[in-house]
């Protein structure tokens, strides 16, 4: 640091930085980048315009953004991830980037679906007290764990993480058809009266089960771009919703003799969304529920079970880790099972660290609202603008193209204590305030 300041470049550095927006693991990378205008009417190449070395950067390197979602790996990075699964929710609550506001009047909900029980554990019941018979504070390391160890169905526990994407995948099938026969219409005639739109996340219990939190709406044929028809309705969705959420089940494998088949627990919440100028009493707001979806977007096991937030790559590595007693058990279950021939394809030993839990934390439907895609690339639009805005326009640039040369190499990733310190300074502010595409 004190040679960047003898030098000058430390100016240079901290804007280098500063584009980090606070990322605390960004890839390092070598290379170089040229652009040399064309003459469109000779084919000519020009002399290079822009030249950018790595070796010439103030840190070295080309510094870029790791992009990890998880808040526990990079907070904040995690933090641009949570805004936009924030404005993505939202869009598909009440328009704007790109969807119709229309969307606020069609029949909306928000559904919880929870996992079925393993064995009793440790909780914070409405009377007060749990089955242990103490009333445990709501921070209390207990909660979520066993009351007997020994006797909790871990095997069960960790196949239905494993197959709870594919009951997801069951569940929209049958919403579907149950939706069609509400409305007195087969599937195929469905299709051309409505839509099923939705956006989901996952969340893990604090037992290590995971459950999943999704916003449902009932769309015209072309999703949000065409009215509902006149007999959809809240009521009709939150009907279809518990019937096929009874109904959906996905086969499990054959172990020790039991054959397996899982299906979503009995505890099903179903709530009916409202816009902010009809909220009162209980009724969600728009907000409420974008905020609450965005919220576990970034958070993965380790955050509520007190696990692992990157695979193992040998099961003694347990032994050196500080994590939970019932983590550790439904790691090594995961690792366990993960030796079975007949489970090969779960994979549980690369996704033992998540329980057994390998789908996405965050999915749409493709007319439910934007993209995470399109959302970083209006920034990085919007971005490259603010600094082409320095730079002098070109007389000649509506006559030239330009061929960009570009090679970049992997040289590493994190920064320096310097470095580090610097990026602290220019980390985002947390909370929504302020959350933008």
């Amino acid at each position: 640091m004190a040679d960047l300041a003898s030098l000058g470049h430390l100016p240079g550095l901290v804007r280098q930085l500063q584009g980090l927006g606070g990322c605390t693991n960004p890839i390092r990378l070598d290379g170089h980048r040229t652009e040399h205008p064309i003459d469109t009417t000779t084919g000519e190449l020009g002399p290079a315009v822009r030249h950018l070395a790595a070796s010439d950067l103030p840190a070295g390197h080309l510094l870029v953004r790791c992009n990890n979602r998880r808040a526990t790996r990079c907070a904040a990075c995690a933090e641009t991830y949570r805004r936009d699964t924030y404005q993505l929710i939202t869009a598909g609550l009440k328009g704007g980037k790109g969807t119709p506001e229309q969307v606020a009047t069609h029949p909306r909900v928000f559904a919880t679906f929870t996992a079925p029980s393993s064995g009793p554990v440790h909780n914070r019941p409405a009377s007060g007290r749990c089955r242990c018979g103490t009333q445990h504070p709501a921070d209390t390391p207990e909660l979520g764990t066993p009351l007997d160890p020994d006797t909790y169905d871990y095997e069960t526990a960790v196949l239905w993480n494993a197959h709870a994407s594919k009951i997801w995948a069951r569940f929209t099938i049958y919403l579907r058809r149950e939706v069609a026969k509400r409305a007195g219409l087969t599937q195929r005639e469905f299709a051309e009266h409505a839509r099923v739109s939705f956006a989901k996340v996952a969340e893990y219990q604090r037992r290590g089960a995971v459950h999943f939190h999704a916003v449902i709406r009932l769309d015209g044929p072309d999703g949000g771009d065409t009215p509902p028809p006149h007999w959809a309705s809240a009521e009709l969705l939150t009907d279809a919703i518990r019937a096929a959420a009874r109904v959906a089940s996905a086969p499990g494998p054959v172990l020790h003799g039991r054959a397996y088949t899982f299906m979503f627990g009995t505890q099903l919440d179903v709530r009916p969304i409202r816009s902010a100028d009809f909220a009162g009493g209980t009724e969600l707001t728009d907000r409420a529920v974008a905020a609450y979806i965005a919220k576990y977007a970034t958070k993965g096991a380790e955050t509520t079970t007190g696990t692992l937030d990157r695979p193992l790559k040998f099961l003694a590595e347990l032994a050196q880790l500080r994590i939970s007693e019932h983590a550790r058990r439904m790691i090594r279950t995961a690792w366990i099972l993960g030796a079975r021939p007949e489970l090969e394809d779960l994979r549980l030993r690369a996704w033992a660290h998540m329980l057994g839990f390998r789908g996405h934390f965050s999915t749409k439907t493709r007319r439910y609202s934007t993209t995470l895609g399109a959302l970083r690339q209006a920034r990085a639009d919007w971005r490259r603008a603010q600094s082409e805005s320095t730079v002098p326009a070109d007389s000649t640039a509506a006559e030239d193209t330009t061929l960009v040369l570009a090679h970049w190499t992997y040289a590493g990733v994190g920064l320096s204590r310097g470095e580090e310190w610097l990026s602290a300074a220019h980390a985002p502010a947390t909370g929504l305030e302020g959350a933008t595409a």
